[in-house]
C-alpha cells in the first residue's frame, strides 16, 4: 500500500486585545489588508470582528510547519502592535462579554447568524484545527473511526479556556461547552465506510439544511476542501511550540493507525458513549486528572497515558522527524497546560493584592506574552 503524504496544515484563530486595557477590540480598518499584503491567502476575518484566522500552507514536516506558523504569527503580531493591539491565542477571553461583540459582515457569517440564532451569538471562542494529508477517501473514514479514541487526549493536552466573562468556570475548556450548542458537533458518528458517510451528508444537502460538508463541525471530519482528515477538538494554544506539539501528535497518531492497517490490524473502536466520558474528563480537568483506559478497564493518571502513547508512536515520530516535538507531551502532562498556567497567574495576582479586574487583566497580559514567546 502506498504510504500517504501525511502533510500537516494548521489553522489557528486569535482574539485581538487592547495593549493598555487588555479588553477585546474589533479589528480596525486596514489591519486585515496589511496582514494580507504579506501573507495573502493565509489570513482572513473570523465570525466575530474581534477575531482573526490564519492557516499554514500544506507542510511536509513539522519543521516546515514551524517556519510557516512563525511567519504568520509574527505578521499578525507586528501589524496589531502598530495599532496598539495584540493577538492572543486562547480559546476564551478571560473577562470579555459575548453580548457586546459583533459578527463580521460577510455572507457566510450573516447566514450563520440567521440560521443559528442566539446560539451562534455566544461563539466568542477560538480553536485550532490540524489537517493531515490522506488522499484516499475510504482510508479517511476508516482512520476517522479509529482516531476518535484519541480525541479526548488531544483536548486534555490543549485546554486553554478556564475563564468565561470574568469567572473561573471550573472547567479546563469552557470553549467546548459553548461550541457543543451548535448542531452537527461533538464526536464523529461511526460510519462503516466512505459511501455511508457520503450518503448521510448528501441527505442534508438535498434537504437544503446544509450547503456542503463544511457545515459539519465534528471534532474530527474529512475536510470538505482538502484531501485531509481535520482534527478540530483542540483549544488554540498561546505558545507556538505547544501548537506544533499537538500538530505532530496528530500526524503521528494517524500514521500509526495507517501502519496498523497495512499490517491487517486496527485500533479497537469504542462506542461514542464511552469515548464521550473521556471527552468530558478532558473538558473538565485537562491534564490534572486521569482518563479511562478502556483496554485496562481503569482510570490511569494522565502522565502514564502519555508514556503509553509515546511508545505507540515512537516509530512514526522517528520517520516523520518530529520526536522532540511529540516528547514535549511529557512536560505538558506533568507541568500543566495553558489552563493550568492561567489559573496560576490569576492566583499570583490575587496574592499580590490585585482586585478581580486586575487579576483578569494579568491573565490577558500573560497570554500576550505567551503568544510572543517563540517568535
Amino acid at each position: 500500500m502506498t504510504e500517504p503524504d501525511f502533510t500537516i496544515g494548521i489553522e489557528e484563530e486569535y482574539l485581538l486585545v487592547d495593549l493598555e486595557t487588555c479588553a477585546l477590540i474589533e479589528a480596525p480598518e486596514g489591519l486585515m489588508e496589511d496582514c494580507a499584503a504579506e501573507i495573502e491567502g493565509q489570513v482572513s476575518p473570523e465570525f466575530l470582528q474581534c477575531q482573526i484566522e490564519i492557516g499554514t500552507k500544506p507542510c511536509a514536516d513539522i519543521a516546515a510547519a514551524r517556519d510557516d506558523l512563525k511567519r504568520l504569527r509574527s505578521t499578525v503580531a507586528k501589524h496589531a502592535r502598530a495599532r496598539g493591539m495584540a493577538p492572543i491565542a486562547a480559546s476564551c477571553h478571560p473577562f470579555a462579554d459575548w453580548k457586546k461583540q459583533h459578527h463580521t459582515d460577510k455572507a457566510r457569517y450573516n447566514e450563520l447568524s440567521r440560521d443559528l440564532g442566539g446560539v451562534v451569538r455566544r461563539m466568542l471562542i477560538c480553536g485550532m484545527h490540524v489537517h493531515v494529508g490522506l488522499a484516499d477517501n475510504p482510508m479517511r473514514t476508516d482512520l476517522m473511526l479509529q482516531m476518535s479514541y484519541f480525541l479526548p487526549h488531544l483536548l486534555a493536552l490543549s485546554t486553554s479556556s478556564p475563564f468565561w466573562q470574568g469567572q473561573d468556570t471550573g472547567l479546563a475548556s469552557y470553549r467546548i461547552s459553548v461550541f457543543d450548542n451548535l448542531p452537527r458537533t461533538g464526536l464523529p458518528p461511526q460510519f462503516n465506510n466512505w459511501e455511508d458517510y457520503q450518503r448521510s451528508v448528501q441527505i442534508l444537502i438535498d434537504l437544503g439544511v446544509i450547503e456542503d460538508s463544511s457545515r459539519i463541525w465534528w471534532d474530527l471530519r474529512p475536510s470538505a476542501r482538502f484531501p485531509t482528515l481535520e482534527t478540530r477538538i483542540m483549544d488554540v494554544q498561546p505558545r507556538m511550540e505547544d501548537t506544533l506539539t499537538l500538530a505532530a501528535l496528530n500526524q503521528c497518531l494517524m500514521r500509526m493507525l495507517w501502519r496498523l492497517r497495512v499490517r491487517n490490524q486496527r485500533w479497537r473502536v469504542y462506542d461514542p458513549f464511552l469515548l464521550g466520558e473521556n471527552r468530558w474528563r478532558a473538558q473538565r480537568y485537562g491534564v490534572s486528572e486521569g482518563m479511562i483506559d478502556f483496554g485496562a478497564a481503569q482510570i490511569v493518571p494522565f502522565p502514564e497515558l502519555m508514556e503509553d502513547l509515546l511508545g505507540l508512536i515512537e516509530e512514526d515520530a522517528g520517520i516523520l522527524r518530529c520526536l522532540p516535538e511529540v516528547e514535549r507531551v511529557r512536560e505538558i502532562a506533568s507541568q500543566g497546560n495553558s489552563a493550568t498556567r492561567q489559573r496560576a497567574v490569576r492566583a499570583a495576582a490575587e496574592a499580590d493584592g490585585k482586585d478581580h479586574d486586575g487579576q483578569m487583566r494579568a491573565v490577558v497580559a500573560h497570554l500576550v506574552e505567551q503568544f510572543m514567546e517563540d517568535l
